[in-house]
């Protein structure tokens, strides 16, 4: 990842369940992504289709939100 390019702090990863899901969520962990809340599962047709929301740590913490009185 480019130095100028900054991650973003949410990131919501959808695809087949399968192995390379797995994978795409495992490398963002290694990136210092964290799971947000349960992962969500739906049928298409025959493929079950899998969504894990993902944040990373620090946005969560550095900034506040927005409507925050202060």
């Amino acid at each position: 990842m480019s130095d100028s390019i900054k991650p973003l702090g949410y990131r919501l990863i959808t695809g087949p369940d399968d192995a390379e899901f797995c994978a795409r969520v495992s490398a963002l962990l290694d990136q210092g992504y964290q799971l947000h809340g349960s992962p969500a599962l739906t049928v298409n047709g025959d493929r079950v289709i899998a969504a894990q929301a993902m944040v990373l740590a620090h946005s969560v913490d550095s900034k506040p939100s927005q409507g925050s009185a202060g």
